[in-house]
């Protein structure tokens, strides 16, 4: 006799926004940061977050519920403190601080995301834009202030990825490495730890390079890793044994996907190797849903962007003259797709 069917799995997709703006709405009041090694009565906590005693022990208890917060005893002597995750990974003063991208999530995307029908039916960004304002990114690139922050954002999601391509990928027959959209260098930093005899470029927009440098010299890097900046829609690519784009070409439409990979091609000397690092879309579309999310968000972005599957890049690729063709599992939903030329 076959189990009656279980609604539970439609219902908490249905609620799950519920759960994401808990999380998000405690990484705004920086809970986490100011719970920080510390044991606070609810009431404590509440007080330095400045809520309003109706909310408190439901807001608190239900980060609890959720894995994200810890508790010690019940009643209102209870003290709440952070899990080890959380400390690792939302209290500002880590290494590994991944709260940036959701700062930008609650200020931004969450709203957005509320349009998605409209994105369905025509195909149209539902940012900024729509609203007649500039862009997110015509805004930061006018504001260094804004435009570090955003990339340290970045650098809170890619850290893992990063990481792991380093550890990865074999690069033990390469000298040269050039990381095109570097942001803050993290990538090169990543790659130039592990592996001495790489020398490394990181490159981006002339508004970037100061942040890179900065970095790249906190890292103790600077005499292997230099920045080099231009558009990688204008201005050829610099000269590398291996060329990388971490979550670059799914911000763009085919044409400009491919403009990229040719510059990529044009780059490297025979052997040389293409890395593109995404979330990436399995190629019977079935199971990454973070992959096909995020590429639902590229419409929400940026109307015709979209990710993609490591088929589709072999394709592309093929079509480049690219002819060996390799996935490398990261992190969580991320993959790498290298491309040998």
């Amino acid at each position: 006799m076959n189990a009656p069917l279980d609604p539970s799995l439609i219902l908490q997709t249905a609620f799950g926004f519920w759960n994401s703006k808990v999380l998000l709405t405690a990484v705004e009041l920086r809970l986490f940061t100011k719970l920080a090694d510390r044991r606070l009565t609810g009431a404590e906590l509440g007080a330095e977050l400045e809520m309003h005693p109706r909310g408190i022990a439901d807001f608190f208890d239900a980060l609890v519920a959720m894995k994200f917060l810890d508790r010690e005893g019940d009643g209102r002597n209870a003290v709440y403190l952070n899990t080890p995750g959380g400390s690792h990974f939302l209290d500002e003063g880590s290494p590994r601080y991944i709260g940036g991208i959701m700062i930008m999530l609650n200020a931004r995307l969450f709203r957005f995301w509320n349009d998605l029908p409209e994105a369905l039916r025509t195909g149209k960004p539902q940012n900024e834009i729509k609203h007649g304002e500039k862009g997110m990114f015509e805004v930061l690139y006018s504001e260094p202030a804004r435009l570090e922050q955003f990339m340290g954002a970045m650098t809170g999601i890619s850290r893992v990825n990063f990481e792991a391509l380093a550890e990865k990928f074999d690069f033990s027959s390469y000298k040269t490495l050039c990381d095109v959209g570097g942001a803050t260098g993290l990538l090169c930093i990543e790659a130039a730890r592990r592996h001495p005899q790489l020398l490394c470029t990181s490159f981006d927009l002339l508004e970037v390079a100061p942040i890179a440098q900065r970095h790249i010299t906190d890292a103790g890097l600077s005499d292997r890793i230099q920045t080099a900046s231009g558009d990688f829609f204008v201005d050829p690519l610099p000269k590398a044994d291996v060329i990388t784009m971490g979550m670059i070409l799914h911000d763009w439409n085919l044409e400009k996907k491919m403009h990229l990979i040719r510059a990529a091609y044009e780059a490297l000397p025979r052997g040389g190797a293409f890395v593109a690092i995404e979330a990436l879309i399995d190629d019977a579309r079935r199971e990454n849903v973070q992959g096909l999310l995020m590429s639902l968000n590229m419409l929400i972005e940026f109307g015709d962007a979209f990710d993609y599957s490591a088929a589709d890049f072999r394709g592309w690729c093929g079509e480049v003259g690219f002819k060996r063709f390799d996935v490398i599992h990261l992190a969580g939903p991320s993959s790498a797709v290298v491309a040998y030329k």
